[in-house]
């Protein structure tokens, strides 16, 4: 898990709010290598090697003179892919389907949870299948319209 330089260093994707009976529970934010915009743009797909790391958040909501409002707080893991056109880890449960999958607690950044990226990663990613397992709609600076 790369130390917290990706939030300085790399370009932010977007963001999404997580919602719990109408109140903000979580703020996922997501990162990812400079370059891996720009090839997005120009080939429409995520290049061989580009990693996305999603930061999860908890998210407290407060009244402001502006209205009520949701900002992140604590760091509570992260949910990291990269990509691997070339299936170079056949058989291990944390790669496949062109990429790799794993989630780090902020308790162990060194050691990821993920066993099984079938059952623990892809079943969150279906729905995004035809945009190569990634929720691109959430990411403004992938989307030119």
């Amino acid at each position: 898990m790369p130390k917290g330089e990706f939030r300085t260093n790399w370009p932010m994707l977007g963001s999404w709010t997580i919602l719990d009976e109408g109140e903000a529970t979580g703020q996922h934010v997501v990162y990812t290598q400079r370059g891996v915009i720009e090839h997005y743009l120009d080939h429409g797909s995520f290049p061989d090697g580009a990693v996305l790391i999603k930061e999860l958040l908890e998210s407290k909501t407060d009244e402001y003179t502006t209205g009520t409002a949701a900002y992140a707080t604590e760091v509570t893991g992260w949910f990291v892919m990269v990509k691997d056109e070339h299936d170079r880890f056949d058989g291990n449960g944390l790669w496949g389907s062109g990429w790799g999958w794993a989630y780090f607690d902020v308790a162990d950044r060194e050691t990821t949870t993920t066993e099984d990226y079938n059952i623990e990663c892809k079943t969150c990613h279906v729905p995004a299948r035809e945009t190569d397992w990634v929720y691109t709609e959430a990411y403004p600076v992938l989307n030119t319209n």
